[in-house]
């Protein structure tokens, strides 16, 4: 059986008050990790080419507020 699995077993056996704070923990921890990859990537430049498109576009007036 593999880690996911077991993982998967283990989150089928909780009780709903678990379920719901492990969804929270997850859904925190996930948050995280994304905002951790997105500050390392705007801190090696991968997002300058996407900035740079939509501030031309901004400024082209091809934008709108929403």
């Amino acid at each position: 059986m593999t880690k996911l699995e077991q993982i998967a077993k283990t989150v089928e056996t909780l009780s709903e008050k678990e379920k719901a704070k492990f969804r929270r923990w997850y859904a925190d921890w996930d948050a995280r990790l994304f905002d951790e990859k997105l500050e390392r990537d705007a801190k090696a430049g991968k997002l300058d080419k996407l900035a740079e498109r939509a501030r031309a576009a901004h400024k082209a007036g091809r934008t709108r507020e929403i």
